[in-house]
């Protein structure tokens, strides 16, 4: 039976990517993949041998992509899914390849590697215990209060990923909802230029205003817990704040 293999490739450092990953890639026939140009730097930095196929498969063309990649499965070829960084389907395209190997009776391989979400959460100082991740928020104001609204009261850390253009109103929308609660702005994750900004939610949105982002951005934020709150006193910037250069 052919095998669909779900790989996990870096999200920035090329170096991230697994032995079980290159291996993998060296040998299949089909390779789908998000953006065929980014997938190809791997293959270049790493020597591998390109597949005979290599196909775009991404949010645009997510139906006719996908009946390929069943078509390649069934004439009992394997078949390597991609996204541009990090796991198929965590906030990229995937998910519904993946469901519909399953239903047609084809097995899935995830082989695992790096994932911003996990990188953030760790980095950021907060609790790991217990966490959620809810991808991108809405972009428009009301939309997005009421969307974090639904995690006022959660105790677990909360992860998201925002565009350096928004990253300050969504912190500022965070702490009108949430309160002046810890978070951390993680940008450019495992890349040359990688920083995390930690501090009250208050105090980041004055930072992100005062000097724009670039990059990509996630975000975790402290769950509900009154050890969590930046007091008063500090929201000058005074408090626990701090940044972390890679």
């Amino acid at each position: 039976m052919a095998v669909l293999y779900v790989i996990a490739t870096p999200i920035g450092n090329l170096g991230d990517i697994t032995y079980r990953a290159v291996r993998t890639l060296s040998r299949i026939e089909a390779l789908a993949c998000e953006d065929t140009r980014r997938t190809r730097r791997i293959f270049d930095h790493y020597a591998i041998p390109a597949p005979k196929t290599i196909l775009s498969y991404h949010e645009h063309n997510e139906e006719k992509a996908g009946a390929r990649i069943l078509g390649f499965l069934t004439r009992g070829i394997d078949v390597a899914l991609a996204s541009n960084a990090g796991y198929p389907g965590v906030s990229d395209p995937g998910y519904r390849i993946i469901s519909r190997a399953w239903e047609e009776g084809h097995e899935v391989q995830v082989i695992p590697g790096a994932g911003a979400v996990e990188a953030a959460l760790v980095s950021s100082g907060l609790p790991t215990s217990s966490y959620l991740f809810r991808g991108f928020p809405p972009r428009k104001s009301g939309r997005r209060r009421r969307f974090l609204a639904e995690e006022r009261d959660a105790p677990h850390t909360l992860v998201l990923f925002e565009s350096p253009q928004r990253v300050a109103a969504t912190l500022r929308d965070a702490a009108a909802v949430l309160g002046n609660r810890m978070a951390a702005v993680c940008v450019e994750l495992t890349k040359k230029f990688e920083r995390v900004h930690r501090g009250g939610l208050e105090q980041l949105a004055e930072q992100c205003e005062s000097k724009p982002l670039r990059g990509e951005v996630t975000l975790v934020i402290a769950g509900s817990n009154p050890k969590f709150l930046v007091p008063e006193k500090d929201a000058d910037g005074s408090g626990p704040a701090a940044e972390r250069n890679e």
